[in-house]
């Protein structure tokens, strides 16, 4: 991670915000590595003060501690494994040579100031392994055995207090996420970001059922100062089955930054959709399946979808048993009112916040979560 950072910040300019100094040796970690039984999550709290994360010796001295177990995930940008340090899982992405921006931007991204949230993933660390042959770019993260929702959804029927638990939680982190928090003269702010490939797999499940944002690799941030927005530096688009009307049809403001989180919540509100259709109600529940799956192939163009969600303006079907319970009559029109295809009539993920708490205290949707 050292000569890596230091060599793409001087090449693209970037802020030396969080680069190790290149001369860093294992005697100057060895340090760090020979301290007690301190757990990843102690360690979190100790430098929570920072609100960025670890300091980056840290985090070098943790990437060389892990041992790779399993192997859990694939996708464009390389793999994901079960990884241990000390006694502790964690989840290692490593991201292949040509993925190097995205891998660099979502280091960067995670460790934003006042990013650190419950229903955002945890970030550890991040750093290169370089064998002399070729480089791994790894981004360690907690690691969540429920895996992604789009999995856990596939395998579990879920009942009403869960489906709200699991879509508060999302909403949550979201919310988070895309909110501003100003800065002091002695604390630093938070800029708002807009994910940009937000989906089931992209979404976390906790041991607690509830959930937590991952994949920040795409995600845009807010500059407040100038009213701009820090386009991500790589070639990577989204997800086209979730992609809103707007980026399809090529409409979108890439200047006006409302106009990312509002692409947000349009994939927020067909995230809802899946999770509704696995909720079981007098034993009756829906398959698994994505939006729009009865509309358009497995992998969709750009055309494809164009035409179904932009042309045709269908949305994903409500099945009639919704109307029939309330909170899944709630249900459905909360998601309607984030995928209009009028990107500035829909909700904010405030709202959908609130919308959502409101519900926990419905009679048939009494919801307690759990902390840990």
């Amino acid at each position: 991670m050292i000569g890596f950072f230091a060599y793409y910040q001087y090449q693209h300019r970037r802020p030396s915000g969080y680069m190790l100094p290149p001369d860093t040796s294992n005697a100057d970690v060895a340090p760090f590595a020979q301290q007690g039984t301190e757990g990843l999550r102690e360690m979190m709290i100790e430098y929570s003060g920072s609100g960025s994360g670890l300091p980056l010796l840290v985090q070098r001295t943790i990437a060389r501690q892990i041992h790779l177990c399993e192997i859990i995930g694939k996708g464009r940008y390389g793999e994901v494994w079960r990884g241990k340090w000390r006694a502790e899982n964690v989840a290692v992405k490593i991201f292949s040579s040509r993925e190097e921006s995205s891998w660099f931007r979502e280091a960067e991204l995670y460790q934003t100031v006042m990013l650190r949230h419950e229903n955002i993933l945890g970030f550890i660390a991040a750093d290169n392994k370089d064998n002399g042959t070729w480089t791994q770019l790894w981004l360690i993260t907690d690691y969540h055995e429920n895996g992604s929702l789009f999995d856990y959804l596939n395998r579990t029927q879920i009942s009403i207090p869960q489906m709200i638990q699991l879509a508060l939680s999302a909403a949550n982190g979201l919310c988070h996420l895309h909110m501003e928090i100003i800065g002091t003269e002695v604390h630093a702010g938070k800029p708002a970001i807009a994910h940009r490939d937000l989906k089931s797999k992209n979404i976390l499940v906790k041991n607690n059922l509830t959930c937590c944002i991952a994949d920040l690799g795409l995600a845009v941030r807010h500059d407040i100062a100038t009213d701009s927005v820090d386009i991500a530096p790589n070639d990577r688009v989204g997800t086209k089955r979730y992609m809103a009307p707007e980026v399809l049809d090529a409409t979108l403001n890439r200047t006006h930054f409302e106009s990312f989180k509002r692409a947000d919540v349009y994939a927020f509100g067909l995230v809802l959709w899946e999770m509704a259709r696995r909720c079981s109600i007098g034993g009756i529940v829906e398959d698994y399946q994505l939006p729009y799956y009865d509309m358009v192939p497995s992998d969709p163009s750009l055309e494809e979808m164009r035409k179904i969600v932009c042309d045709e303006k269908y949305r994903p079907a409500i099945p009639n048993r919704w109307q029939t319970v309330e909170s899944l009559r709630l249900m459905g029109r909360l998601m309607k009112e984030c995928w209009y295809h009028n990107a500035a009539a829909r909700l904010t993920t405030l709202r959908i916040k609130k919308s959502l708490a409101a519900m926990t205290s419905m009679e048939d949707t009494k919801v307690y979560i759990r902390t840990a």
